[in-house]
């Protein structure tokens, strides 16, 4: 009994440290597009081959003792890649064209996004703590746009308001459709990435400097999906998207650190309203199901004493 208790407190841990470390490596993210000297579609092509690559390596390593994910993965599969494409497209385009502050704070709205878009498709409860919590982050986002307005960053914003709705589009896809190979899906959206930049540009004419950052990014892509698949599946999702949102933070200060790049005060201060609603929000998920499996441990402990 006690080393079933200790060997699931290390597996906790190691979910938490996992989950953490993806969403500090998701978070650079924008200072890897902001270095690469390449349009958007070519760095998408190049970052879909070497993270689907890794991916897919992953998949496969994953399917060693036949409990891995299926690799048939059906209309429901292919439509959960063709989103992610569209998705990760506008992700990288509203890093080059506004501040990775811009990008990062208004992506935190998706589980927002994702929770209005399940009561409409799957008619999952919409709660209130979650609308009160999306009604503050609309405030804040609003904020943020209007301030790109004047600063020639408006077209960026959109893009990361697109890009908020497809991941938001895609995760509640993953939710209605329970069956489909999720992880599989995301290498294959990544290979699909590879082919948009071939009918507008070439993808092969990038700066040579430019190549061993773009397997970076790849890289990192990769690493990041893996990171959360394994730290999520050990602990509580309430856990797991509160720690996900570090991502943010991790964003910002990566983007200052690197770049140098601080976006106004009207940016910052929207920035400020959305992780306020975004933390808070996360926060409560997070005592909530604390407190959920506090009282079944009680309810256990009674039910023993019996």
């Amino acid at each position: 009994m006690a080393t079933d208790i200790i060997d699931g407190a290390s597996e906790h841990r190691l979910g938490m440290l996992l989950v953490t470390l993806s969403a500090a490596v998701f978070g650079l993210s924008g200072i890897l597009t902001k270095s690469i000297d390449a349009d958007p579609l070519t760095i998408t092509s190049w970052r879909g081959l070497a993270g689907g690559l890794l991916i897919t390596a992953y998949v496969l390593w994953r399917r060693r003792d036949g409990h891995g994910e299926s690799l048939d993965l059906g209309w429901q599969g292919w439509m959960l890649a063709i989103v992610g494409t569209f998705a990760s497209i506008a992700f990288i385009a509203a890093f080059k064209n506004t501040y990775v502050a811009n990008v990062v704070v208004i992506y935190a709205t998706v589980p927002f996004v994702v929770a209005l878009l399940a009561w409409v498709i799957i008619g999952e409860v919409f709660r209130r703590q979650t609308a009160v919590a999306a009604a503050v982050c609309l405030v804040g986002v609003a904020v943020m746009v209007w301030s790109g307005l004047g600063g020639g960053h408006a077209f960026g914003d959109m893009l990361a308001l697109l890009m908020t709705f497809t991941f938001a589009l895609y995760a509640t896809l993953v939710r209605r459709f329970r069956n489909a190979s999720v992880v599989w899906a995301g290498a294959v959206s990544a290979f699909l990435g590879i082919f948009p930049a071939w009918f507008v540009t070439d993808p092969l004419a990038v700066p040579s400097q430019d190549i061993a950052v773009l397997a970076i990014f790849g890289l990192t892509f990769a690493l990041a999906v893996v990171l959360w698949t394994e730290g999520a599946r050990r602990i509580p999702a309430a856990e797991a998207g509160l720690l996900g949102t570090a991502e943010v933070p991790f964003g910002i200060f990566f983007a200052w650190l690197f770049l140098a790049e601080l976006p106004p005060v009207a940016s910052l201060a929207g920035g400020a309203i959305v992780l306020a609603a975004v933390f808070w929000h996360a926060w409560r998920d997070w005592a909530g199901s604390r407190a959920v499996a506090t009282a079944l441990a009680n309810g256990e402990k009674e039910s023993k004493k019996t």
